[in-house]
């Protein structure tokens, strides 16, 4: 049985109402929406929660207990296999040459690189995090992994 051969049961559609039709279909003049108001009108919506022009109940309701979002450190994660878009001349990456090449966003994220994939060439990699497997990796391959504190981030390769 594929989806395309699913046959709808007897009685599970319905035909649509068709309102504004006149007097005598039972939903004419007003269509179901009452005299005047809100409602009555084309493109009206409300949003959950709109109390008309009080003060919502979720506004009223102090605010309790602690939240973690503000403390949070943001990480740009990043695969040994996202490495290949690096061109082949540059021995030595960093978050900005990955942000060169687009694997990663420039900002103030910190960098983890990730075993995910395989290299095949000795590169220096620098970044604030490397889990084991990405760092039994890039040194199978003959590179480095260097662990920076959030102080010593290059901007540039030296290309050394």
């Amino acid at each position: 049985m594929r989806l395309h051969n699913l046959v709808k049961s007897e009685g599970a559609t319905h035909s649509k109402k068709r309102l504004g039709r006149g007097r005598s279909s039972g939903h004419g003049k007003t269509s179901g929406r009452g005299h005047k108001g809100q409602h009555s009108r084309a493109g009206s919506s409300i949003r959950p929660g709109f109390e008309s022009g009080h003060v919502p109940m979720y506004r009223k309701i102090p605010k309790r207990g602690f939240n973690q979002a503000r403390f949070q450190i943001a990480w740009s994660i990043v695969n040994i296999g996202s490495l290949i878009a690096v061109p082949e001349e540059v021995t030595e990456i960093t978050q900005q040459i990955m942000a060169d090449c687009g694997i990663v966003r420039q900002g103030n994220a910190l960098l983890k690189v990730l075993g995910d994939g395989e290299i095949s060439r000795a590169v220096t990699v620098y970044a604030h995090k490397f889990s084991t497997s990405a760092k039994e990796k890039i040194e199978k391959a003959g590179g480095k992994a260097v662990v920076l504190s959030d102080a010593s981030v290059p901007t540039e390769a030296t290309g050394e």
